[in-house]
């Protein structure tokens, strides 16, 4: 989250209450809050020179002596980062060029930061950002975006590299003695080693679906380290791992995730996890196949879109489509013109993916569009999978080649907030398009619209109050949004809508003409589904009620 100041906390470490128990990554070791004398003294002297695996007076498997329990003083700090650096570049074989400054931050430290960086935001950027979140059903009209940005970020981030500012803040939930989790501090080392090594800075990641684009390799890399680097964190006496115990933040969970409530937004915490749940997945598989000299060459040729690495075989085989939309609104109506930055936002398949999975974590899956089973990846003992958690590959979502949202305004819609958009996508077939048609449509229907004409929908009430107009032609769905009916037409001058007939949704162009199940007249077990299976297994109905407070162990650990 590197350019836009309301996104400027960067490569980081979200934080999410996960009871371990019922979370467990099954290969995973203990770790401890005391460090002293925690590896084999077995390190050899300091080199003459850097080299690999050794840092600032120390090597990755040395010894320190430090006692966190009271809070790290500068000196334990130094030493704490200088081994840190050292063992991320024995994990990752890559070599540190300079130090980066760490800081240890309480929570209320990194929100008060998190609001002053928001705080420079300009109307038209916090308009825009309303527009996008109000179209994914996420943030309601009568909620400032970039506010519950700032919200989000400071429940969830457990730790950031600052590329900008090149230095490292991590998260402490002791607001006493503040303390750090060695592994959250490895992600974030490795990050400033991502930008020393590969200049995390030139990527262009100035449209959501680009960010998580990139981040599949830059926090799929991150996040895979971490991981590496946490099964050699073991007891002192395990001398197969040969690290022995690393350090924690004592008043969070082991895993450093030590936040205390949801997200305030779960869709956009979902959103903005998918690199988290997918990427270290897709670089696992590289390194395992290729070596790191084959994960570094991914640096040269980034995924292209989220979907390459929902599905990793679509990997530098299937480009994303650029979406065009044409203009055609009236003199009341303009393009959201945004200076320096662009004017439409594209969500890819993870944010829409996100969008459908929403509802079920708002609810606690007591109501939504998905059950547990189709929204987590579970493991052989049917606990959620730490590594990859997240089904992001959706029937609804899958086979998106392109998408484009281009907001529109009025003179008054700073005042009032009343916005409309055109949102057009591209899939990979014409049956896809219809298919992700009828998702959205049951989702329209859990908001609360009902048919106002052909293709033609309104919620009536509540923060989401609006028009939807909904379309098909050939591969392309293009969903158009005002205020009110009479509104979508000076939105897109093309609309002319008709009554339905006999309570059939037929197209008002003949392009559309879709009668199928989960139209207007889909079932209404369909949009309050909690499971679409069968619920057996092993604990499953236990694991469902914690499912209803929580997100996942892993997606509680990483941004």
């Amino acid at each position: 989250m590197r350019r836009p100041a309301l996104l400027a906390v960067a490569l980081a470490v979200l934080t999410v209450l996960a009871p371990a128990t019922a979370l467990a990554t099954p290969d995973s070791v203990p770790t401890s809050d005391v460090a002293s004398d925690s590896v084999q003294d077995g390190a050899p002297s300091d080199p003459d020179s850097d080299v690999l695996g050794w840092e600032n007076g120390y090597w990755y498997n040395e010894s320190i002596d430090v006692d966190p329990s009271d809070g790290l003083d500068d000196g334990e700090l130094d030493a704490v980062v200088a081994r840190a650096m050292a063992r991320v570049e024995e994990v990752r074989q890559l070599e540190f060029e300079q130090d980066v400054p760490v800081e240890i931050y309480t929570r209320e430290e990194l929100q008060e930061e998190t609001n002053q960086r928001s705080s420079n935001t300009s109307a038209k950027d916090r308009l825009h950002q309303n527009v996008k979140y109000e179209a994914m059903f996420m943030v309601n009209e009568s909620t400032d975006a970039v506010s519950v940005q700032q919200a989000n970020q400071g429940a969830t981030v457990g730790g950031y590299y600052s590329p900008t500012e090149d230095r490292i803040v991590v998260v402490s939930e002791n607001s006493e003695s503040p303390q750090l989790n060695e592994v959250t501090l490895s992600q974030e080392l490795f990050h400033a080693l991502q930008d020393q090594q590969f200049d995390i800075e030139s990527f262009d990641q100035s449209t959501r679906e680009q960010h998580n684009a990139i981040d599949g390799i830059l926090e799929g890399d991150g996040n895979y380290v971490d991981y590496l680097y946490e099964q050699r964190c073991g007891s002192p006496e395990d001398t197969q791992n040969g690290w022995g115990n690393c350090l924690t933040d004592t008043a969070g969970s082991s895993n450093g995730s030590g936040a205390s409530q949801a997200p305030p937004s779960w869709g956009l915490y979902l959103t903005i996890y998918q690199p988290y749940s997918d990427g270290p997945a897709f670089v696992r598989a590289i390194h395992e196949s290729g070596g790191w000299e084959a994960v570094n060459a991914i640096y040269e040729n980034p995924p292209a879109s989220t979907e390459q690495t929902i599905h990793p075989e679509k990997y530098e085989q299937d480009a994303p489509t650029q979406v065009n939309i044409t203009d055609r609104s009236n003199e009341q109506w303009n393009v959201l013109d945004l200076e320096g930055s662009v004017d439409y936002a594209e969500f890819g398949e993870a944010g829409l993916a996100a969008m459908f999975m929403a509802p079920s974590f708002e609810t606690q899956f007591t109501g939504g569009l998905l059950g547990p089973r189709d929204i987590y990846n579970l493991n052989g003992s049917n606990q959620v999978d730490s590594f990859d958690p997240l089904k992001y590959e959706q029937p609804w979502t899958s086979g998106w080649d392109g998408d484009k949202l281009l907001p529109y305004v009025t003179e008054d819609s700073a005042s009032t907030n009343e916005t409309g958009y055109v949102w057009k996508m591209h899939w990979d077939s014409p049956e896809e398009a219809q298919e992700f048609r009828e998702g959205y449509q049951l989702l329209l229907q859990y908001e609360g619209a009902t048919q106002a004409g052909q293709n033609t929908w309104v919620v009536e009430d509540g923060g989401f109050a609006d028009a939807f107009h909904v379309t098909v032609d050939g591969n392309t769905t293009t969903i158009v949004n005002a205020p009110t009916v009479d509104d979508l037409s000076g939105v897109d001058s093309s609309i002319t809508v008709q009554a339905v007939q006999n309570g059939t949704d037929t197209t008002s162009n003949g392009t559309d003409g879709d009668t199928s199940e989960g139209g207007e007249n889909g079932t209404a077990d369909a949009v309050t589904t909690t499971d679409s299976s069968d619920g057996s297994g092993p604990g499953f109905g236990v694991v469902v009620a914690v499912l209803a407070l929580l997100t996942v162990a892993a997606l509680a650990r990483r941004e």
